[in-house]
């Protein structure tokens, strides 16, 4: 596969990552390299990308504990002060390999610490090659709330080796799958018809379905990298959604959702609204209703979850001027942004849901 130019970095695929990354090395003047992991990716992934390094300079691993929860800035006063020990300096380069808590949080270590040291990423989870790595976001939890500190600092490339994904669960490719779905949504119609029937997908060539879910991504970005206009319509799904997530994340009485499986409860929900404020044909809702639903479970909301999960949307960082905002599909393929909705018709979307 080519490689994806993005905004002033490529994006490289399998095999030809790794030529182009040890290529990139041995042009660059790099002190030394810091590989940051999880504890999952140091077990599942780290033998395989380590083969294909080929530098003379000193390696060291950094890891911390897998999941949302350490997705923090605690975590990343241990890396700062990691790398302080083991004598980074401004002329270091962090590889982050692993899932989207890793890129994201790595990538937000690297372009602060000093002030900035250059990083890439190799996404290991199906939802980092399509989302997470790609666009530049870096950044960490504030308490439940995601995302709420970051900047927009894009690395020296991203490397996507699908072999990665044979280290996944089911619930973990679901996860990643719903990016998928969400661009086909917001931006490509025939790209979304592809997954109507699951079972026709032939999975040894899930590959060019990846491959086109980063197009459709780097050209939303690429056109509006700092999300002043069209990059929002990559928040459909992700406003009730990302609330959701968050509400079950720190309700011990909830099992905590995994990040797709909350997008595509919000994406559902957000497609309601889209045909209630006419946007959306009756047809089309169903279609998108029964194919997401027939791929992620239920979700059960009680009648007292609905109002702490609408509270959530109040620091929701897509917020301007204290108005919610919604990026609404205007028909499959297309989008609306800079939506407001009022909190009745939020409602009926959960009861909505239910049905």
């Amino acid at each position: 596969m080519q490689t994806i130019l993005a905004n002033n970095y490529p994006i490289h695929f399998n095999e030809n990552g790794y030529e182009a990354l040890n290529s990139f090395l041995s042009e660059s003047k790099y002190s030394n390299i810091f590989i940051i992991v999880d504890n999952n990716t140091e077990e599942f992934c780290l033998s395989k990308f380590l083969p294909y390094l080929q530098t003379d300079l000193t390696i060291e691993i950094m890891e911390f504990e897998a999941g949302e929860p350490n997705k923090n800035i605690e975590t990343c006063v241990q890396l700062w002060n990691v790398l302080t020990e083991l004598g980074a300096d401004r002329k270091s380069l962090v590889i982050n390999l692993g899932g989207g808590v890793v890129t994201d949080l790595g990538g937000f270590v690297a372009s602060t610490f000093k002030r900035g040291v250059d990083f890439i990423h190799i996404p290991t989870t199906l939802l980092s090659m399509v989302d997470a790595s790609v666009g530049g976001k870096n950044g960490v939890d504030l308490g439940n709330l995601k995302n709420q500190i970051g900047v927009i600092n894009v690395p020296k490339m991203v490397l996507i080796d699908t072999q990665y994904l044979d280290t996944l669960s089911k619930s973990e490719m679901r996860s990643g799958l719903a990016e998928m779905l969400k661009h086909g949504l917001i931006y490509d119609k025939d790209y979304w018809e592809k997954f109507l029937d699951l079972k026709a997908i032939d999975f040894a060539d899930f590959d060019e379905l990846i491959y086109r879910s980063v197009e459709i991504k780097n050209e939303i970005v690429t056109e509006d990298p700092t999300e002043k206009n069209i990059r929002k319509a990559l928040n459909f799904g992700h406003t009730l959604g990302h609330a959701i997530e968050s509400y079950f994340l720190e309700n011990e009485n909830k099992t905590t959702l995994l990040h797709g499986e909350a997008i595509a409860i919000g994406m559902i929900l957000e497609s309601y609204i889209s045909l209630e404020k006419g946007l959306l044909t009756s047809n089309e809702y169903q279609v998108i209703k029964s194919t997401i639903k027939a791929i992620y479970d239920a979700v059960v909301f009680e009648e007292n979850d609905i109002a702490p999960i609408l509270e959530l949307l109040i620091h929701d960082k897509k917020n301007e001027y204290g108005n919610i905002q919604f990026a609404l599909i205007d028909g499959i393929g297309k989008i609306k942004i800079n939506q407001s909705v009022e909190n009745n018709l939020i409602l009926k979307a959960f009861q909505d849901y239910k049905s």
